[in-house]
């Protein structure tokens, strides 16, 4: 099995952003150690416990911090951009780190309607327009746009002697159906929602059509993990982000609480069985059952590359489940 990591750069109570952001770049050197396949960070807005809201910018200081692991976003969030730059950004992350890096594109509309438009700079832009996006991305990154594409003559440069990989993050069928049409590979986000997967990825390598950047189908799946040398201490660590994960629902304070704040945390009955149900989105537990766990994940989503992501209040323990993954699976 491969092993992967999405981190939001997500900043723990008592952290400067800054802390996040480095923090970010230490654990990529550190999974890069451990046997770590790739490494992707995440695009947020408008969210004050979140520190990434570049992975461009993230991509490539990470990656110039690291020698070999593969360094990408996940994802950008095409339906607010333009193809032609997304594609300018990736073919200079390219050029510079030649082999190593992942275009990750997502479909989300970034956060509040109003967050949106200060992204558009008030050009209201339909979602519904990101397959043509996606097209309109693949093209630039060839530069073979059709003759009849009004952008035909505009090339995006730097031209190097490889591509970005492509990659369509979706929690629904849909956008599953969407990267088998044109070609991409498929990230699943069992994170956000476990529910759809199976049927994403069947329809995926279902209805897969190869393209120029990608001639067989290539998926991954996301998934929040703890992992502790002890089920009692993993499920005493998860705490944190439960807490978090709550209040980022809620809308409120989006910065990871302590362990003790997230003991003492008040909870309503409605507070408890959202944290139950939120609790299916995650593996908790030992490296045994954690490796088990993922095994079994592996077949039902007919993958063998999960992305780990985890969100604990102190940067060890989050560690520490990275490490216990890579002795198990490794």
């Amino acid at each position: 099995m491969k092993l992967s990591v999405l981190d939001q750069s997500v900043i723990s109570k008592g952290d400067s952003a800054g802390q996040a952001l480095n923090k970010t770049v230490e654990l990529a050197q550190i999974t890069e150690e451990l046997g770590y396949t790739r490494f992707w960070v995440a695009e947020h807005h408008n969210t004050n416990g979140i520190a990434g809201s570049s992975p461009e910018v993230l991509i490539s200081l990470i990656a110039s911090r690291t020698k070999k692991i593969r360094v990408g976003s996940g994802g950008v969030l095409l339906p607010q951009y333009s193809p032609y730059k997304v594609a300018e950004n990736f073919k200079v992350l390219e050029t510079l780190f030649p082999n190593r890096i992942d275009a990750g594109i997502g479909r989300s509309p970034g956060g509040s309607a109003t967050t949106r438009l200060a992204l558009t700079d008030g050009t209201r832009k339909s979602l519904n327009e990101f397959p043509r996006q996606v097209k309109d991305l693949q093209g630039f990154l060839r530069n073979d746009l059709p003759a009849e594409h009004p952008y035909h003559q505009v090339k995006a440069y730097p031209e190097g002697s490889g591509f970005p990989e492509l990659w369509i993050l979706g929690i629904t069928h849909r956008g599953a159906r969407l990267a088998a049409e044109l070609g991409t590979a498929f990230t699943y986000g069992h994170f956000i929602t476990p529910v759809n997967g199976k049927r994403a990825l069947e329809q995926y390598y279902r209805e897969f059509q190869p393209s120029h950047l990608l001639h067989k189908p290539k998926a991954n799946v996301c998934v929040f993990v703890i992992c502790a040398e002890t089920q009692d201490r993993a499920e005493e660590l998860v705490l944190s982000q439960d807490i978090w994960l709550l209040r980022v629902e809620k809308g409120l304070d989006t910065r990871i609480p302590s362990l003790e704040e997230a003991r003492n945390a008040p909870l309503t009955s409605s507070d408890r069985s959202r944290i139950k149900e939120n609790r299916k989105r995650m593996i908790i537990g030992t490296p045994e059952k954690v490796r088990d766990e993922l095994l079994r994940l592996g077949e039902v989503y007919r993958t063998d590359e999960f992305m780990i992501i985890n969100n604990l209040f102190s940067f060890d323990h989050k560690v520490n489940t990275y490490t216990l993954l890579a002795d198990a699976l490794l």
